[in-house]
């Protein structure tokens, strides 16, 4: 189920807006959208709610036990069983067949591949259960002691299948204690409507143009065909996040801005600070800054940014374009800290903007 579906817009989203509505109070609301998240989840993955339910309550456990070990070598064990609960899950479901596959080539033997479907958002809850159990761990939150608010932080459909990644610090409180009115509300439909019409009228068309231009041939094709791919990435991907802080406005949540005008940016840098901002900040708080990030010198500050990159690409995509695509980006963060950016200071701002989109347009095509 997508938003964009006359099925979510017509029948599921009512439904689902007036129960909560009429919810009296908010344990009953957060019931509410436990069961509607379920459904949503389970309509295109009636298997894999399970899954999505087994980390929740695995996660919840381990929050849990960190708690009641903390400074003990106990804390220490949950965090690292968690991680290796989290990790396994997603490297079994996403990375075994692109494992099994280049073991294969690279040194000729025949391991049995793997035939696994996805589950639709596992990289995004995933990631939204580490950051609660690291957080625990580092005594940033307390662990959440009601299992029905945990489920819902984990499996809340605004947010579940598209993003933005939710830290769990960020709506600790919200659920708990939110307060909803026609205001919020009608901003939420505000912010909701904005993104459904980067999605259908914009990303679809922008998408149409793409595969008509990517099929024919000639220079001036496949530079259109780049410009319309780069803006159908931008208007679906940010479309989607829109719907979902529309959504979740709507049932009294606030999720924090995914996309800022990521396309004026004036360097790399830049870019992505302004882009899948949820994302770009994961990965600086649970992997580059616990890496030791730019506090070891420059040469480890390179290494840090390569390995991030690198395991950035990856999550996109299990295969060697997304690797590439990770490094390619690492390549010219890289020069940016070293020399480039001042270099590109001297440059008029606009020449800096048309620079830094051809880049990423770039990126997209690999």
């Amino acid at each position: 189920m997508v938003f964009s579906s006359l099925f979510f817009l017509y029948l599921f989203l009512p439904l689902c807006l007036l129960a909560y509505w009429l919810a009296p109070k908010i344990e009953y609301k957060n019931n509410v959208l436990i069961l509607f998240s379920l459904v949503f989840y389970a309509w295109g993955e009636p298997l894999w709610v399970l899954l999505l339910v087994f980390s929740a309550t695995a996660n919840y456990l381990f929050g849990l036990l960190i708690e009641k070990y903390r400074g003990k070598a106990g804390a220490k064990t949950a965090l690292v069983s968690s991680l290796v609960l989290n990790l396994g899950l997603l490297f079994l479901f996403k990375y075994s067949a692109f494992t099994a596959e280049n073991i294969n080539a690279l040194f000729s033997i025949h391991l049995p591949v793997p035939n696994i479907r996805l589950p639709i958002g596992i990289s995004f809850y995933t990631f939204q259960t580490i950051s609660y159990v690291v957080d625990c761990y580092w005594e940033k939150i307390r662990a959440q002691r009601s299992y029905s608010k945990f489920l819902l932080y984990v499996s809340m459909f605004p947010q579940l299948i598209a993003g933005p990644i939710v830290k769990y610090k960020d709506v600790a409180e919200q659920l708990s204690c939110r307060r909803e009115s026609l205001e919020k509300f009608a901003s939420g439909v505000g912010v909701f409507i904005i993104g459904l019409g980067k999605k259908l009228l914009l990303a679809n068309q922008m998408g149409l143009l793409w595969e008509e231009l990517s099929c024919s041939g000639g220079t001036a094709s496949a530079w259109v065909g780049m410009l319309a791919y780069t803006l159908q990435i931008y208007f679906d991907f940010s479309g989607y996040s829109d719907m979902a802080i529309g959504l979740g406005r709507m049932l009294g949540f606030e999720f924090l801005k995914n996309f800022d005008y990521p396309y004026i940016s004036r360097s790399v840098t830049e870019f992505w600070r302004r882009w899948h901002i949820s994302l770009s900040t994961w990965f600086r708080e649970y992997v580059y800054i616990p890496l030791g990030g730019n506090r070891r010198g420059l040469k480890r500050q390179l290494l840090n940014i390569f390995i991030v990159w690198a395991l950035t690409g990856l999550w996109h995509g299990a295969s060697w374009n997304f690797v590439l695509w990770g490094l390619y980006y690492a390549l010219w963060l890289t020069a940016e800290k070293v020399f480039l950016l001042r270099a590109l200071e001297k440059l008029p701002s606009a020449l800096r903007c048309l620079g830094v989109l051809l880049v990423v347009a770039l990126g997209w095509m690999l």
